[in-house]
């Protein structure tokens, strides 16, 4: 929610986080953005380097490298990762 979670300071304005995890859900994992928010449901942004950051809003942070790119450019392990973990969790916002 964009506070800092050990003073509760709101760090950056909420109107900004909402449209961060906006593009994030919607784009942040390029054209495998929409199984990726139906398997995990959870706003994430990956790179072409294997990087994959995602969060589960009101609970943590999640920073992933894997370098083995699937054929739509995100980490196949970090996916695998964020999917299993969402799933056992129960952290999708859907």
């Amino acid at each position: 929610g964009g506070t800092d979670p050990l003073t509760g300071v709101q760090l950056v304005p909420r109107r900004y986080v909402q449209i961060a995890k906006t593009f994030m859900i919607t784009c942040g994992m390029y054209n495998a953005s929409g199984e990726f928010a139906i398997r995990a449901g959870i706003p994430a942004k990956s790179g072409v380097s294997g990087g994959i950051l995602a969060l589960v809003p009101g609970k943590l942070g999640i920073g992933i490298i894997g370098p083995a790119l699937g054929e739509k450019g995100n980490s196949t392990g970090g996916v695998h990762l964020l999917e299993t973990m969402s799933e056992t969790f129960d952290w999708s916002i859907f």
